[in-house]
């Protein structure tokens, strides 16, 4: 018979693995990293459109007064042989939205009339043209993947720790594009994202079978703590086994804790409104934005939303642009019901809320009604968390394809979010076999003008 050793190490394979990711990071591990002062966002919602937001048609407006002109082009992937392609009209109608007057396309009506909380930066821009890539580049800041690098929200984890001992500090809801957005790399599967999901089984393969009564259930944890005292004992000096173990106490928490935060019942009906929930387009999506919120609510660092993901993402709008259509009617409503509702509850001012993409869409098609890859200029929102709402920053050239007025790299937009954390972006190492690894290697750093 195997070892009770063996026996907790494969159900810890099967049973648990990777999915229960960060939940078992508490403290933080670079107190180093941390500016002095209270921080501005105690947790990041962040919104991540799978296959590429074209910017030009939602929160960029440009005339068509180039429509129809054939431009020098450069393809993507491994196709960067200089082109031309013929540029497509603008068939979008923007309005002025807010005191601020920044315009908003008509597929985006209800952020139009949050506008004022957001701060929309225009000039975004990275390296890679294709998607897997790009989505590397966005979620680790580094544009070749030599080594297994963390995402973005295990660095944060890893930094900060957690404020809740039953919940994770990083969570994904939502099919990723790739699993890198998932990964704790070499900081180690501690720091890797959990995933959470609505309804009863907010994580998979956690819960009891259904029927299970909850009496025999505590007499089983209490036998197992029973056993486990023991077993510290003679495994003190292993810290795989201590650390799984902890896992699964800490699971057993989550037990108790998890359903009440997925559970939507004792939510006004108002606050469903405000998402969309019960309407057949924005019901999943707004089931999806307000469990980030009841987690947010309750400690959880950094919650990652993907939209739209596998493969190369639904938002990979080469075909038609009007793919675009039902995917934004089916985020634009739930995301701006996040920001009234977490200005509701006193939350927007601690929650730093970011929308974004691994790139844009250029304004030629490939002979088509559709847009290619945009690495080189897109549009990023945020909200809340010590950001200025109401602001527009830098520009991209009057077809939408290069940023130009105040370029930004993608870590500056980690930069950014770091500094809202109370983090100094600069001070974020790594150490592995020797060699010091740092989360933001290029970009100029915080985005100060939206602060």
């Amino acid at each position: 018979m195997p070892t009770r050793r063996e026996t907790l190490v494969r159900l810890a394979n099967g049973f648990l693995g990777t999915a229960m990711g960060a939940l078992w990071a508490d403290d933080g591990k670079m107190p180093g990293a941390r500016l002095a002062g209270e921080p501005k966002a105690r947790s990041v919602i962040y919104i991540f459109l799978c296959g590429g937001l074209s910017h030009i048609d939602t929160f960029d407006p440009k005339d068509n007064k180039f429509a129809g002109t054939m431009m020098d082009a450069i393809g993507f992937g491994d196709n960067n042989a200089p082109m031309k392609r013929p540029v497509i009209p603008i068939l979008r109608t923007f309005k002025r939205y807010g005191q601020s007057g920044i315009p908003v396309s008509d597929w985006f009506p209800h952020i139009g009339q949050t506008i004022d909380e957001f701060a929309v930066v225009r000039s975004m821009h990275c390296h890679q043209t294709n998607h897997f890539p790009a989505v590397i580049e966005h979620t680790t800041g580094k544009s070749i993947r030599q080594f297994e690098h963390p995402c973005f929200g295990s660095w944060v984890t890893y930094a900060l720790g957690t404020t809740n001992k039953n919940l994770p500090a990083f969570v994904n809801i939502g099919r990723p594009s790739s699993p890198v957005q998932l990964s704790g790399g070499y900081i180690g599967v501690s720091y890797s994202a959990t995933p959470f999901q609505p309804g009863d089984t907010p994580i998979p393969n956690l819960m009891p079978p259904p029927g299970a009564a909850r009496v025999e259930r505590d007499r089983q944890m209490e036998a197992l703590a029973a056993l486990n005292q023991k077993f510290r004992a003679d495994y003190v000096f292993d810290s795989e086994i201590a650390a799984r173990m902890k896992a699964y106490e800490l699971a057993g928490n989550m037990m108790r804790t998890a359903p009440s935060i997925v559970d939507f019942e004792n939510e006004p009906k108002s606050v469903k409104d405000l998402y969309g929930i019960g309407v057949k387009e924005t019901d999943d999506f707004g089931r999806q934005l307000l469990l980030a919120r009841r987690l947010a609510q309750n400690g959880v660092r950094f919650i990652q939303l993907c939209h739209a993901g596998g493969g190369n993402g639904a938002w990979d709008a080469h075909g038609d642009m009007k793919t675009h259509e039902p995917l934004c009617r089916s985020v634009d409503q739930p995301i701006a019901g996040l920001v009234r509702d977490l200005k509701q509850q006193g939350m927007l001012d601690n929650t730093l809320v970011v929308l974004t993409s691994e790139f844009g869409r250029t304004p030629w098609s490939q002979n088509t009604t559709g847009r290619d890859h945009n690495a080189r200029g897109f549009s990023t929102l945020l909200a809340g968390g010590g950001v200025k709402g109401g602001v527009v920053e830098g520009s991209t050239d009057e077809v939408g394809y290069k940023a130009l007025e105040s370029p930004h790299y993608i870590s500056d937009l980690q930069a950014t979010i770091l500094r809202q954390m109370g983090l100094d972006h600069k001070k974020m190492d790594f150490h592995v076999n020797g060699r010091a690894f740092h989360l933001i290697e290029e970009g100029t750093g915080p985005i100060t003008a939206i602060l």
